[in-house]
């Protein structure tokens, strides 16, 4: 291990004991015509982990978070997702002829008020329970489709892009949220992001994935809110590999976490 960039990269021929995995895919391959959109990619996600996936457009990222959200079929690959999984888009997607309460709620059975109160209190919009959507901020308006996520106590959160219209105060207010969610609720966490500042600051473990393979892999040992005096380092290497070409992609090494 680099204690200076508190990462890990340990031989592959090394095993640590994990937990079942939540997500599993093995050898999945996703093709358009003829294009071949995910490459035979291997992929386990642990109960509670928090993964961030990063790279270039085109690599692959949206049809991967498609497939692990259920929304693209699956039939005849190795590939098992949760059935409690839950996604929040760059686009809150609140439907604007309903009060914040009752999109909260969307779909829920029962007497899904107070529920749905309840999750929007833990947001901090415990102010616009009866406020319709286009009256919401634009951190208001991610916070309350995060409470729309989380009421459902989903085993699998699926973010794609959620902060990436928000200006840079409300982004960094966003990561403490999600972060204290978290840890509270305790989902594993798939985020694609473009931001590798925002991954490292968020994530146990950074993947990279290029023409549908990962091609990279970090796992991120130092707490976070320590991260600063490695974060540069980490920075410039990732971004190394989102900027290769055929032949300066760093090639991808299994990691796995050590001991704290």
């Amino acid at each position: 291990m680099d204690a200076r960039l508190g990462f890990n990269v340990l031989n592959s021929a090394q095993h640590l004991p994990h937990p079942e995995p939540v997500v599993r895919l093995r050898g999945f391959t996703r093709r358009f015509g003829p294009n071949t959109i995910i490459d035979g990619l291997d992929l386990d996600i642990a109960p509670g982990e928090f993964i961030a996936l990063l790279g270039r457009s085109g690599s692959g990222k949206t049809t991967l978070l498609r497939t692990l959200a259920g929304l693209d079929e699956v039939r005849g690959q190795d590939v098992e997702v949760p059935d409690s999984r839950a996604v929040v888009f760059q686009d809150a997607r609140l439907l604007p002829w309903k009060p914040v309460w009752k999109n909260v709620g969307l779909g829920l059975k029962g007497d899904i008020r107070p529920r749905a109160e309840a999750a929007l209190k833990e947001m901090g919009l415990g102010h616009r329970i009866d406020a319709w959507p286009l009256t919401l901020s634009g951190g208001e308006a991610q916070r309350a489709a995060l409470a729309r996520a989380l009421v459902r106590e989903p085993q699998l959160l699926l973010l794609d892009e959620p902060f990436a219209a928000l200006d840079a105060l409300t982004r960094y207010r966003m990561h403490d949220l999600v972060l204290s969610l978290w840890r509270a609720h305790r989902p594993a966490v798939l985020i694609v992001t473009h931001d590798v500042e925002e991954a490292i600051a968020l994530a146990d473990r950074v993947l990279v994935l290029d023409k549908g393979r990962i091609v990279a892999e970090e796992r991120i040992t130092a707490p976070r809110g320590e991260r600063a005096s490695f974060s540069a380092r980490l920075r410039e290497k990732l971004l190394s590999t989102l900027g290769g070409d055929d032949h300066g992609v760093v090639p991808f090494a299994p990691t796995l976490e050590a001991a704290e």
